[in-house]
């Protein structure tokens, strides 16, 4: 039909919820669309489930796919890491897409913050997969300094779009 499955869940008492995106976004109309015809086809599979839901992913959509990280790159993001690096594993930043197939989060911290406001200092920009790299864009005084987390898929637990609300 058209619309990318971003995950399907069977939840208690027999509720089977579906999330579908779209590149120009999910209306109503859309998950009525789905729904009708997902009723359709799981009544023909005899698919066992009490009641369906279908709605989009959200304001908060997760990321799961490097298409995902892709498409949403220069967006705000959450990510949590399997493992904890520097006694952590939640971050949050600006996505990034680096060359060598990692993908990465710019962080602003405050200790960058501090670092880049006091000394003006200009730290090496050396990067390593699952190592943050730390880089100031300008002078000390105009922008904090950005640190980056520079990651693989296989060392994401979680990963989601942090919301962004216009009113």
């Amino acid at each position: 039909m058209g619309y990318e499955v971003v995950e399907v869940e069977m939840a208690q008492r027999g509720l089977l919820r579906v999330f579908i995106d779209s590149p120009s976004g999910i209306r109503m109309e859309d998950c009525e669309r789905v729904s009708h015809q997902l009723s359709h086809v799981l009544a023909v599979e005899e698919f066992d489930y009490q009641r369906l839901e279908v709605s989009s992913p959200g304001l908060d959509r997760p990321l799961k796919r490097e298409d995902d990280f892709v498409r949403f790159a220069g967006e705000q993001a959450t990510v949590k890491l399997k493992r904890p690096f520097e006694g952590r594993r939640n971050f949050e930043g600006k996505l990034t897409v680096e060359s060598d197939g990692q993908f990465g989060l710019e962080l602003l911290d405050d200790a960058a913050r501090a670092a880049a406001q006091v000394t003006g200092a200009r730290p090496a920009k050396a990067r390593k997969a699952g190592r943050p790299a730390t880089a100031a864009k300008k002078p000390a005084g105009e922008k904090p300094a950005v640190r980056k987390l520079v990651f693989a898929l296989d060392e994401v637990d979680r990963a989601r779009l942090v919301p962004k609300l216009k009113f």
